[in-house]
């Protein structure tokens, strides 16, 4: 990373976020191995190298790979429980029987036939060549035969298989995370790819820090990637060599110099690049290759954008936000991704040294400052990003509607004070100027007038003829910047080069940055900083050098951030290899006429226990309908016309309490929705959520029930 993103308005870079002058020392003492699922720490490269060599067979989007066993698409029919045993039950008393009757004589000798036609005279009889002994070898081996062969027709109708297979097998399965041997062309742990480039000598040194225990996921992750560097012809081949032979598993480090999060709460693997949200329910509901399965969510699937909805309380920051920023986070130390996470200050969203930025909005004491023009020096650019922050949730959602009067007024002012000041006005000044206020107009026009800026000259007079006019939206862009010149945001905004402010242009690089929000007391602020973020975030990435970085926005309280801006930038996402996090309490946080386009939108949908009726009238709608089996089951009444009848079902009804029935069954295709909007109102358990996935390429998962606390 060549830069985190702290910059000051005129472009210059400020005071870096604090790294060491070069790559850390190896301790002398290993290093914690990798948290592998299930795996205690060891003092050796073991737990490594079994969390390395562990099967991770492609699967269906949303399947947890690490360890995961493929199951059929569709369910097979399976003998219940009860028949199966009593039917095996049942063969082996019938098998007993026959043998029983067999050596009893009740059914014959016909079963010695064979015997008497194969065995030689000379074997039988107590004077037989063989002796007594071999004579009663020959004979017992014989019967043991025939009772092996009645053993194999009672096991083949008594489906003995079936029950070893389900009750027997489980119990001997060795654990998923048990170490697997590999093949050494297949040895993920022997960098084979290096040695067959002519690096053998890092692959080596690789090698050894993995079997010694100096090397855990995030050193094997950020290896790989700048391993993928040196293939696309980003770094060089000797580059690459010198740096491992020079630091092994310490080597192409993240610039903070950390090669792990201070603590981790969910379950990552770093090979696939995903992160373990729950377990997929056995319902069936859900389909049959999903049951029971991990849910798992990666930059495959976050590359086409999620939004969660859930009341308060459903774990929408615990079990969704958290681990995947945290996993996020991790990517960025492989130098994977760059990821922005936004919430309320204390919301839980991970401590302050998992980041390499923490910008503390209204927080004196907060070491960075958020640029409010996002880094741009375009005075066009900066307004339709401020402009859309300011009054997007103002403007008409509908298609073909925007702020561009907004941006107008807006670059109707930036460009002229810029022109004077060579920079962008603080909140005081862009305040005083969308007021009116004659000082300040006075003043930048005679510097224009200096500068013989005649063009900025006509936009200025433009803006002061607007001025009071009717239809004039500059009196509600001062009303909503008035809401930033606070005296808790005093310090913060800062353009004349006195703070660190952060600018998303940073995101070409893999930095980690949270950003708390004041929701305390400046709660439309709070919305109004969200949207500036999401602004700048979508203007960001669209206009990347190097899109091989996943970027990543997660916004925890997406209330009031949705405008018909913000859904177009999300659509435009995933093209530029990055995606959006949202979450909101309820989709009336959201416009009408924008529900629909969001959900659009957006791959990955999420229902989380706790939803209102209507809310899932908009999900049921979005998931659409499926064409599914329907089986009618009809009891009509025997009725007996003989005595004799009329007799028996007097007797069945005094034994049973009912009258006797035939059922008739009728099977039909009828089209259903998938989740209906009372089954996800009700039917949804707490600590659940219904989820409906779709990746970057494509495939997606229909809607699946999912626990979230397994």
């Amino acid at each position: 990373m060549d830069s985190d993103g702290t910059q000051d308005a005129r472009g210059t870079h400020a005071s870096p976020v604090p790294r060491p002058a070069g790559p850390p020392e190896v301790p002398a003492m290993p290093p914690r191995p990798p948290r592998a699922p299930g795996m205690p720490p060891l003092p050796d490269g073991s737990a490594f190298l079994t969390w390395l060599r562990a099967p991770r067979p492609d699967a269906a989007p949303g399947v947890w790979r690490f360890g995961h066993r493929p199951r059929p698409a569709e369910e097979p029919e399976e003998i219940p429980t009860r028949q199966l045993l009593s039917g095996a039950l049942i063969a082996f008393l019938v098998g007993w029987l026959i043998w029983s009757l067999l050596q009893n004589g009740y059914l014959g000798t016909w079963w010695w036939v064979p015997f008497d036609l194969i065995v030689p005279d000379a074997w039988r009889g107590g004077d037989s060549d063989l002796g007594e002994t071999g004579t009663f070898v020959v004979y017992q081996g014989y019967e043991l035969l025939v009772a092996l062969g009645i053993m194999v027709g009672a096991a083949r109708l008594g489906r003995w298989g079936e029950v070893w297979r389900r009750f027997v097998t489980p119990r001997f399965r060795r654990p998923e995370a048990q170490e697997t041997r590999a093949a050494p062309e297949d040895d993920p742990a022997q960098w084979n790819e290096l040695r067959a480039a002519g690096a053998a000598d890092a692959a080596e040194r690789l090698t050894a820090d993995a079997r010694t225990g100096l090397m855990w996921d995030v050193d094997h992750a950020r290896i790989v990637r700048a391993w993928q560097g040196v293939r696309t012809g980003r770094h060089s081949l000797a580059t690459f060599t010198g740096a491992v032979l020079k630091d092994g598993a310490a080597a192409c480090l993240h610039p903070s110099g950390e090669r792990d999060l201070p603590a981790r709460l969910a379950r990552h693997d770093l090979v696939t690049g995903q992160v373990r949200l729950g377990t997929t329910v056995d319902d069936v509901r859900n389909p049959y290759a999903y049951r029971g399965t991990g849910l798992a969510l990666g930059p495959d699937l976050l590359g086409t954008s999620l939004v969660a909805v859930g009341p308060a309380g459903s774990g929408k920051t615990g079990t969704v936000v958290r681990p995947l920023a945290e996993s996020l986070c991790l990517h960025a130390l492989a130098g994977r991704a760059a990821v922005v996470v936004v919430g309320a200050a204390g919301a839980g969203l991970g401590p302050a040294d998992a980041y390499d930025v923490v910008v503390r909005i209204g927080n004196q004491d907060s070491e960075y400052d958020l640029d409010l023009y996002g880094g741009s020096t375009d005075p066009d650019e900066a307004a339709a990003v401020l402009a859309e922050a300011l009054v997007g949730d103002l403007a008409d959602p509908h298609p073909g509607s925007d702020s561009r009067r907004s941006t107008t007024v807006l670059a109707q002012l930036l460009g002229p004070f810029r022109a004077v000041h060579g920079r962008f006005p603080s909140v005081p000044e862009l305040r005083q100027l969308l007021d009116g206020a004659p000082g300040p107009f006075a003043a930048l026009r005679q510097g224009l007038q200096e500068a013989g800026q005649e063009s900025l000259l006509r936009e200025l007079d433009a803006r002061e003829r607007q001025m009071g006019q009717p239809g004039d939206v500059g009196g509600v862009l001062g009303d909503r910047v008035a809401l930033l010149d606070r005296p808790a945001f005093a310090g913060f905004f800062d353009t004349s080069g006195q703070s660190r402010p952060f600018t998303l242009k940073a995101l070409d690089h893999p930095v980690r940055v949270r950003i708390d929000l004041p929701q305390r007391g400046h709660a439309d602020a709070s919305r109004m900083l969200a949207r500036l973020v999401l602004a700048q975030f979508t203007a960001s990435v669209a206009v990347r050098e190097d899109r091989s970085l996943f970027a990543c926005l997660l916004l925890d309280d997406a209330t009031g951030v949705v405008t018909p801006e913000a859904v177009r930038g999300i659509q435009r996402l995933r093209s530029g290899n990055a995606g959006v996090v949202l979450t909101l309490r309820t989709l009336d946080d959201v416009a009408r006429p924008l529900r629909g386009p969001l959900l659009g939108a957006t791959g990955c949908r999420m229902a989380l226990s706790g939803l209102t009726p209507w809310d899932g009238q908009d999900f049921a709608e979005v998931w659409g309908k499926e064409w599914t089996e329907a089986r009618d089951v009809t009891d009509r009444q025997i009725i007996a016309e003989t005595p004799a009848g009329k007799a028996v079902h007097m007797l069945r009804r005094v034994i049973t309490g009912k009258a006797p029935t035939a059922r008739a069954v009728t099977v039909r295709q009828v089209e259903r929705e998938r989740w209906s909007a009372s089954e996800l109102a009700h039917g949804v358990p707490a600590g659940h959520a219904v989820l409906s996935l779709t990746d970057v390429k494509g495939e997606h998962a229909p809607p699946l029930l999912v626990d979230l606390r397994g």
